[in-house]
């Protein structure tokens, strides 16, 4: 017997809104949370699918069986804390071994006050999920299932919900840190050709280590910082970030797109930024039945044929059928054949739905940034 590696266990409830109940184990902080259930088909990627302020209200599930192994580290963080609702594995690993660890991911939890279950089929509920939608939910730790499940089906959803103002920063920052390499840790000085402001709407912190490395000096602002405080800065582009919740409540940002497009100032977004880029133009947002997230999405370019291998993590799609005519599609999913990317025609303007910077997930895409960074230089050379 190993007693260390078998711990007491504390009991916990993972109860959907549809009356189905999920009995396992505690694995991070006591309560209870309440949230949209979702699960994600990444491998690895655990600890930032978990920072990722896109998850904000949303409990994770995560399909592959094994996790924990690995641990946790702060270089891998996408956010300053945990995003994500709650945690929801099959097999929550009792032994830790990696030589960048810091702590086990059931530390972190606790650390973090975020609740997490182990020991349910995640299988079957990856099935309810999929034949069903994606359905309110709540984490408890404990046994008393009635209360979590009035909780469960006390939650409003996810529509309707403007969360980018929510998560995103209250001061604006300049933000230096390039992207990591092994024994040297984050690179990058940020003093770059190309002055980006990017709206933090939820922004991963990858992103902004990438526009670093694509030639940027990335200056970052809350997500209802007016557009003429924007320009006020002279930027060279403008970055609309990735974020949590439903895009049509963001008036703010609809708003603010508006104005850098009338401008013809270069404009890039990513995830809730290409669907607020979306409603900027005059096109509809809906909200999807499973959503998109995980690491292994392939998506084609439809210019040029080529398919990539992505990393998706939205519940929201932009309505193609509803684009103007000086929107042209670039990107869609061969998954389900949902609008993945378009640019405009007669400005210096583009978006992806997808995760370009990965962070769980393939690098196929991030060849973006580099699009965005031609993008300025040639409107630099324009005057």
């Amino acid at each position: 017997m190993l007693p260390s590696l078998f711990p007491e266990t504390t009991p916990a409830i993972l109860a959907l809104a549809d009356g189905t109940i999920f009995r396992g184990m505690s694995i991070g902080a006591p309560g209870h949370a309440v949230g949209e259930v979702v699960f994600n088909t990444a491998i690895t990627g655990y600890q930032e699918i978990l920072t990722d302020p896109s998850y904000n209200r949303q409990i994770v599930t995560l399909t592959y069986p094994h996790i924990g192994n690995t641990g946790v580290n702060d270089e891998d963080r996408e956010a300053a804390r945990v995003h994500a609702a709650g945690l929801v594995v099959r097999d929550h690993s009792l032994v830790v071994s990696n030589f960048r660890s810091q702590r086990s991911l059931s530390e972190y939890l606790v650390q973090q006050n975020v609740v997490g279950i182990a020991g349910i089929d995640t299988r079957k509920l990856t099935r309810i999920l999929r034949d069903k939608g994606a359905q309110n939910g709540c984490v408890y730790v404990g046994s008393d299932e009635q209360e979590a499940l009035r909780l469960a089906r006390g939650f409003p959803g996810m529509s309707g919900l403007d969360l980018a103002k929510v998560v995103s920063v209250d001061q604006s920052y300049e933000w230096r840190e390039g992207v990591w390499k092994l024994g040297a840790g984050h690179d990058g000085s940020g003093a770059g050709q190309f002055h980006v402001v990017a709206y933090d709407f939820g922004v991963k912190w990858n992103i902004l280590r990438l526009l670093v490395n694509s030639g940027c000096r990335v200056t970052v602002v809350p997500a209802q910082t007016p557009a003429a405080d924007v320009l006020a800065m002279n930027p060279d582009g403008v970055f609309l970030a990735n974020g949590p919740g439903d895009p049509e409540p963001c008036d703010y940002a609809i708003e603010a797109a508006r104005v850098f497009l009338d401008r013809k100032i270069p404009l890039f977004g990513i995830c809730l930024g290409h669907q607020l880029m979306g409603l900027a133009v005059g096109a509809k947002t809906l909200k999807m039945k499973l959503g998109h997230h995980g690491a292994n999405h392939p998506v084609k370019d439809v210019i040029t044929g080529r398919v990539f291998i992505t990393s998706q993590n939205h519940g929201f799609a932009v309505d193609p059928d509803t684009l103007p005519a000086n929107a042209r599609v670039t990107h869609v999913s061969l998954f389900d054949g949902s609008l993945q990317g378009f640019e405009l025609t007669d400005r210096p303007a583009f978006c992806f739905q997808g995760h370009p910077e990965a962070s769980p997930g393939p690098h196929d895409i991030v060849v973006l940034f580099d699009r965005f960074a031609q993008l300025m230089q040639n409107s630099k050379q324009q005057g």
